[in-house]
């Protein structure tokens, strides 16, 4: 028996969470006496293998292949499951991104598999696998143990630490039939510019309703700048048409546990916190002294946000250089 753990990347990079994803199975793989494999599918992603093997890999199995181009739940999910079949670990790891949210299920349907989403701790502890998933809009959390022989789980970004560690590393081909996708690409739209994706970032910038209108993401794309951070919406402003649900923060947008969470106009209300509430720390501007942001923020500044961001942005330029 093994852990496998699925190494996500897109277009040749190796993402964030798949160094998070692979430390974490080296750490579960050290508890429970097991060796840890990591498959890498793409095109033209065969280089990367040297950057997985420092963060622990036994064994990586690469699947280089023109087809894997661009991502699609057909091809990917025949060859990650043809792969576990080959491998019959006990555990396999994915991160709870689009992708990973979407090729889990799907793989564990075809493998008759228990799948645990979104998990944010694993233990291992007398000879079993136990899962822990945020409910209730992230109020509590539940621990699952999961029956079959197979058990698949989708980790939260930001949540579990990458780090570089010794493995044997060990490189091979597998070879995967890989079937003709029914859909076909024909263009990507990447927003965002150069600033970091909302789910990876250790730094988001959010403004909510509080801006009083569009233009008021000026100030929060500043302030995003000058901290190096993702700009995050509350549901309020993504409902007024002030930004696109791409960027919400919120049960019903993305999850986020980024190190620092800037949350500006923001009332806080339960919907929101769900999305955000595993924040390492939460900073909060609002003029509102009874928001509700303010009972899980670690600190907050009670105040016109756009008297206050003006002068935090310039204090930023003056100690980064920016």
């Amino acid at each position: 028996m093994s852990i496998v753990v699925f190494a996500e990347q897109r277009e040749g990079a190796l993402r964030k969470i798949a160094t998070e994803v692979v430390s974490e199975g080296k750490r579960l793989a050290a508890a429970a006496g097991t060796t840890l494999k990591v498959l890498l599918a793409g095109s033209g992603v065969a280089g990367l293998a040297d950057e997985i093997k420092t963060f622990g890999a036994d064994e990586i199995a690469v699947v280089d292949n023109d087809a894997l181009k661009d991502y699609s739940t057909e091809t990917y999910a025949a060859v990650l499951a043809a792969y576990l079949q080959q491998e019959n670990p006990e555990l396999v790891l994915l991160g709870h991104s689009a992708i990973g949210k979407d090729l889990a299920p799907r793989v564990a349907a075809r493998l008759d598999a228990g799948l645990v989403p979104d998990c944010v701790k694993i233990d291992y502890a007398d000879g079993d696998f136990s899962f822990v998933h945020p409910v209730y809009a992230g109020k509590a959390l539940a621990t699952y143990k999961v029956k079959s022989a197979v058990k698949i789980a989708t980790l939260r970004p930001n949540v579990f630490a990458a780090a570089e560690q010794a493995g044997a590393g060990a490189v091979s081909d597998f070879a995967a039939d890989i079937p003709a996708s029914r859909t076909t690409l024909k263009e990507m739209v990447v927003s965002g510019g150069d600033r970091p994706e909302l789910t990876e970032a250790d730094v988001i910038c959010s403004g909510g309703r509080g801006l009083g209108k569009p233009e008021g993401f000026e100030i929060i794309e500043q302030l995003a700048d000058a901290l190096g951070a993702a700009v995050g919406s509350s549901r309020a402003a993504v409902d007024a048409g002030w930004r696109e649900h791409q960027y919400q923060v919120g049960q019903t947008g993305k999850v986020v546990s980024p190190n620092l969470y800037v949350a500006c106009g923001i009332s806080g209300a339960i919907q929101h916190l769900a999305g955000m509430g595993s924040s390492k720390c939460i900073v909060a501007v609002n003029k509102d002294p009874e928001a509700n942001i303010f009972n899980v923020a670690d600190f907050g500044i009670e105040g016109d946000l756009y008297k206050v961001l003006p002068e935090l942005i310039t204090k930023l330029k003056e100690v980064t250089g920016n």
